[in-house]
Formats: C-alpha cells, structure tokens, sequence
C-alpha cells in the first residue's frame, strides 16, 4: 500500500508483468512496421516511461517526437480548441505510431485521429501501454495494447495523481470506497425533486443539485461563485471545468458520505467523462444513470395542475411546458446512450403514487 497526497493505492499490476506485456507489444510493431520507417509520437506526458521501453526493443530504422495536447476555453463558449505542441516532423506520407500510456473513454486518440487526417498522414497507427475496455467509447481501432486492464484509477510507469507517482515501475490502483453514486433524471412534472429528497434518507446519500451549487456560490460569492457569475453576466455557457471543480468541493465536504445523487449533471458526454474522473480521483465511480420514465401528456397535465398554485408561470402555458419537455429529451438522448453502452442505464417507471414509484427505484438501487 502507498500514500499519495490524501489518497491509499494498492498494487495492481507488478513491473515483471508491465515489462513482459511491452515484449509482446514491441515484437509486434518489430514484424508489422520493418523496412517502414515510422514515426512514433510519444503523447506527454504519461507516456515517457512507456516510449522509452518500447524504443529500447525496436529494432529497425524509427524517429521518436514528444508530443502535447493542450486545450483552451473559448472566450465565448464551452467549446474548447486543441493544439498539438511539440510535433516538428511532417507526417504526410509517413507511417506515424502514437505512443500514449493510457487510453480509456478514447477522447485524445480520437483528437489525435483527425489531426493526423488533415495533415496527411497516410498510415496512423495506435500503441498503448494500458487499455480500459469498459470506458472506451470511440469506434477507432487500437492497433496495439500491451495490458488490458479494469476501470480503476491508477498511478506508476508514467500516470500520475496530482503530479505524483510517474516514477513508480509497478501500477497500483486507488483503495476504492464502497458508495453508491447515482446520476438522476427525469423530465419536468416526473417527481425527480421528491425522488432524491426520499431516496437520500433512505439510503444515506448526498443530493448534489447543480443548480442549488450554483445558486449557493454565487449568492455567497465563492471565487468560483464569482467566476460562473462573470460568464452568465455576459450571457456566455459556464465553462465545465467551473462547474466540475463545484462540484469537486462539494464532493471534498462529504468525504465520509455513503454515496451521491447528482441531480442536474452530466448534461454532455464531456460532462459525464469528468464526472467520472472526479469520482474514480476519489476511489468511487457513478453506479447507475437512474432515469423516471413518464407519459408527455402525464406530464403536461401534472404541470398545469401545478400551475395553479405554484405561482411559476412556466407551469401554466401548455406550449412552454411542452418546450420544457422536448429540451429535456434532447438533452438526455445523448446520455442515455453513452450510459447504455456502461450497461448503467436503468428506466424506471414515473407513473403511480410517490410510495410506489419510490419501491421501483430502490429496486434499481438495491441490485447496484
């Protein structure tokens, strides 16, 4: 067991394994790339330690480049731009080999992928040293894993956590905790609201609302309260990375907690991958996407009747609720798919007394 920062890794992988698996790898590329001439582009900055194994066991005729991808938050939305940093060789016509230690939901390779597309390279291959099959989303072939390994956090052989551990020649992985971590959803009028209030004294968990963290930063003027509100100012996307670290502190104020309901968030894929680094940094991972599942018309009718007390005028025009309605299905069309593929998606269904529709959840809930 070892000790970085304020977290406990336990061993998971032993250097005699690692250095055995790179043998295999490296006897590959030695009988696929002979006579080609590649040029391996070693992604930094996790794969120093890997690019360096597999070069000491080529064999043929090879040049090497160390490469970095950075990324920046536009000025006038979330959407980020990346740069490729360090790659002087032209690729056009060549044989290129990306060297990354790690590759799990497949976003850099796929960034990485279409970059080497529009600079003409014209045989782009892929090596990793690790390989997460249960996180990886993206239809590109990896030509070459070394190590097929779960969906654990891991440290050693060039990963790190918060800068340390690179230097470790065996992997370990993060102690994990046993918590239940659930992302709910549900279209307006589902219930989802009185749901999570339910669901968290019945099984000791943390309702997390996005929108009740916002609300609390920037009425209390939190540094990240203050940056949020400076986007919204200027009626501009509050970038994820602000509300991932919101939610990073609130996960931090509830160390001891038995688990989280998140409610509001992942809204995107992007959101949904932080959301699990966030978690997996913590020895934990989401259980379940937990989605009420109710009738539109329902729906409408539920609102309006609402409407007449609720002073809230978007529950008394049957076109905005209808609106409401669409965003939500739009919004979580995209997740729903991308929990599928984790085989944690669950429907549950929405209709019937709060007791009843409360049994159907915990039923969902007590097979995590």
């Amino acid at each position: 067991m070892i000790k970085l920062h304020d977290l406990e890794f336990e061993p998971l992988l032993p250097e005699e394994a690692i250095s055995k698996a790179i043998d295999g790898l490296a006897e590959e590329l030695n009988k696929d790339l002979a006579g080609k001439k590649p040029l391996f582009l070693a992604v930094l900055n996790g794969a120093f330690m890997f690019a360096s194994e597999v070069l000491k066991r080529f064999d043929h005729d090879c040049e090497i480049s160390f490469v970095k991808l950075s990324s920046y938050e536009g000025t006038e939305s979330t959407e980020q731009i990346h740069e490729l940093i360090g790659l002087t060789e032209k690729v056009s016509d060549r044989t290129v080999v990306v060297l990354e230690d790690i590759v799990d939901t497949g976003n850099t390779i796929a960034i990485l992928s279409d970059m080497m597309k529009d600079q003409g390279c014209k045989d782009f291959r892929i090596a990793t040293l690790f390989f997460k099959p249960e996180a990886y989303t993206r239809s590109i072939h990896i030509d070459y894993k070394a190590l097929d390994i779960p969906n654990k956090f891991i440290v050693g052989y060039g990963l790190d956590y918060d800068g340390l551990g690179r230097n470790l020649t065996a992997i370990y992985q993060l102690k994990t905790k046993h918590m239940t971590n659930l992302v709910l959803f549900g279209p307006p009028g589902a219930g989802k609201g009185t749901q999570a209030e339910v669901l968290k004294e019945k099984y000791s968990l943390v309702h997390i609302s996005t929108g009740d963290v916002f609300r609390y930063n920037i009425k209390n003027a939190t540094e990240l309260g203050t940056l949020a509100k400076s986007y919204i100012d200027k009626g501009q996307l509050v970038p994820d990375e602000v509300t991932i670290n919101m939610l990073s502190a609130e996960v931090e104020k509830n160390a001891d907690a038995k688990g989280f309901i998140f409610d509001g968030f992942p809204r995107t894929e992007a959101q949904a991958d932080a959301l699990t680094t966030l978690l997996e940094s913590k020895g934990t991972g989401v259980n379940a996407m937990v989605a009420l599942e109710v009738d539109d018309e329902v729906l409408v009718q539920r609102l309006l009747e609402r409407g007449k007390t609720s002073g809230r005028a978007d529950d008394a025009d049957e076109s905005v609720i209808r609106n409401r309605i669409k965003v939500y299905y739009d919004e979580t069309a995209i997740l729903k798919g991308y929990y599928e593929k984790l085989d944690k998606y669950y429907g549950v269904d929405g209709v019937g007394a709060v007791e009843e529709i409360t049994n159907r959840l915990s039923e969902v809930i007590d097979t995590l």
